[in-house]
């Protein structure tokens, strides 16, 4: 079914709590498997249909804030959403103490239990208030980035269409967007320091609330880290400044000779990358979606079909027009087996990637859409992101169709940019831990922590204040994860180490590559991250070993690459 086509209504979030309340009981007052085996899958069927009523709002609100009717509903949706909790924690607590756990756990697996554990211990009735006002703050953010209207050379962009001007080749021009793009910021500092401020107190009393000492415990578990937890993490950040953080200088030392800047450099001199310009997709919108349909139609007849049903039934929103959300996301609508992605195509590279990367992501949906219950058709984020990722690398030999005469460009860019990458959301993780180890901090302190971090992080970036609010240290306010999901963007980090696994077999045997993407790809949500990657017979991101190995191969392979004739 296309898009346009399908029917939103409103649940009656009463009746839906009534429905989940009465299966509960059902579930606790089986007599047998099969009694309990009916009241799970009558449950899994209504999370399908809230699930797809809430997602339908959630994208149709995105792609036009100023509709009034889906703000509305948007706004409705983060009231019940967390009243919708009760009866689902309900649920899992009888789900947990059932006798028949055993033949639940043969037939669907043990790791949705292990999930539910960890679910049980993010919610309390009493903590709903807290979250309706999360989400409401979350909501608040999100239409605050999308009303931005940034005045430059006589006309009015969004942040997203700003892009192209942040890395035009002209040094003035290039530098002007910058700060034209950072006076904005700027001048709605004031509301960006007050929204996130509330948010940090609201989710430092939830976590107490539970019995936590502070939010990064409820952060993991709401994350659902089933498998690693801050120790990893820590070890993981290590290893980044230890091999990565030396390799991204490198790549940055060797831009700035290429443009005749002084070292370290500035926020707009780090976004061009070729005196001549940054790699750019030929032809339209329309164009890039043509060359996607041939890379995934000669791909494999998986990503053949998937992609084509994509086109075919209005699943991807890719324009950036006024009044829609910034970013790009994938979503799945469960009822219509379908996965949507959402993105804001700017006349970039990363219009392309959108066309990989989150059709990465909902490649995965369409392979493992059958999968019940529904909470097993997604694994965790982070090897969720691993699916995207790696598709990007996949993409590799259809480059030319994409960028034409720039694919060397792009080929280059892309994987310093993976590189240079890894340090930034390492960075971003980093931040949130401090911030929520210390929830007093004042607006100006938490600027601080950001620009302390980056002297570690991102030692390339030239911190003058000659560029409002990015010079001054203050960017982290543009990365929506931070508001909308804490903890997510490391997961972003591991993802990228893994995808840096198939970029290096990509080079030595493509069919392997891909049949170890499939592998890993088939099992969608029933195994752990880390199981996902022993099963397809990869190292894991934690530790030395891994990120030392990927650093040295691409280090070699960027130092071989030749950029002959490319200024």
């Amino acid at each position: 079914m296309k898009f346009s086509e399908m029917k939103y209504i409103r649940p009656d979030a009463e009746a839906v709590k009534t429905r989940m309340t009465e299966l509960a009981q059902r579930l606790s007052q089986a007599k047998s498997y099969e009694e309990a085996r009916a009241a799970f899958l009558d449950m899994d069927e209504e999370k399908r249909h809230f699930m797809t009523a809430g997602e339908l709002v959630t994208i149709r609100h995105m792609i036009d804030t100023r509709d009034k009717f889906y703000d509305e509903e948007s706004t409705h949706f983060n009231n019940i959403g967390p009243e919708i909790q009760e009866p689902m924690q309900l649920f899992n607590l009888e789900l947990i103490k059932s006798p028949f756990r055993p033949q639940f756990e043969e037939e669907f697996g043990s790791l949705m239990f292990l999930n539910t554990e960890i679910a049980l211990k993010t919610f309390s009735p009493e903590i709903i208030p807290l979250m309706q006002e999360e989400a409401q703050l979350q909501q608040d953010y999100d239409k605050l980035i999308a009303s931005a209207k940034v005045e430059f050379e006589g006309n009015v962009y969004t942040l997203s269409q700003m892009t192209p001007f942040k890395t035009d080749p002209d040094d003035e021009r290039r530098l002007a967007a910058w700060k034209a793009d950072g006076k904005w910021f700027k001048e709605n500092q004031a509301q960006l320091d007050e929204i996130y401020d509330k948010l940090v107190h609201l989710r430092d009393k939830m976590g107490k609330a539970l019995g936590y000492k502070d939010f990064t415990e409820l952060g993991y578990y709401r994350m659902n880290r089933n498998c690693y937890g801050k120790e990893e993490i820590e070890a993981f950040r290590h290893a980044v400044q230890k091999y990565l953080v030396p390799v991204a200088e490198d790549i940055y030392k060797h831009q700035a000779q290429r443009l005749g800047k002084d070292y370290p450099i500035s926020f707009a001199d780090a976004a061009l990358e070729f005196r001549s310009g940054n790699p750019k997709p030929v032809g339209s919108a329309q164009d890039i979606l043509a060359q996607g349909k041939k890379f995934y139609e000669e791909l494999s007849p998986e990503t053949a079909e998937f992609f084509n049903h994509m086109l075919d039934n209005e699943l991807l929103d890719v324009l950036s027009t006024e009044g829609k959300a910034a970013g790009g996301f994938c979503t799945a609508i469960p009822d219509y087996e379908a996965p949507f992605i959402f993105a804001n195509f700017n006349g970039t590279q990363g219009d392309v990637e959108v066309v990989t990367h989150e059709a990465g992501h909902a490649f995965s949906v369409w392979m493992n859409k059958d999968v019940v219950p529904m909470d097993l058709v997604f694994p965790t984020t982070e090897a969720c992101e691993v699916h995207s990722m790696s598709m990007e690398f996949m993409s590799w030999p259809w480059a030319e169709g994409f960028f034409g005469e720039d694919t060397r460009k792009f080929l280059f860019s892309h994987l310093s940019g993976s590189i240079a990458f890894i340090p930034y959301g390492t960075m971003v993780d980093h931040f949130q831990h401090i911030v929520y180890e210390k929830p007093e901090m004042t607006p100006a302190e938490r600027h601080g922590v950001w620009k302390e971090l980056l002297g570690i992080y991102m030692p390339w970036l030239k911190l003058d204040g000659d560029i409002p609010f990015y010079s001054d240290g203050e960017a982290w306010q543009k990365q929506l994860h931070i508001y909308d999901v804490p903890f997510y963007y490391i997961d972003y980090c591991l993802a990228q180490t893994m995808a840096l696994q198939f970029w290096a077999m990509i080079q030595h045997d493509r069919q392997k590559a891909w049949d170890t993407y499939m592998e890993y790809t088939r099992y969608g949500g029933t195994k752990t991250f880390t199981d996902l990657i022993k099963a397809a017979g990869l190292r894991s991101p934690f530790g030395d070993a891994c990120l030392r190995e990927v650093c040295a191969e691409a280090k070699q392979w960027l130092e071989n690459f030749s950029l002959e004739g490319i200024v």
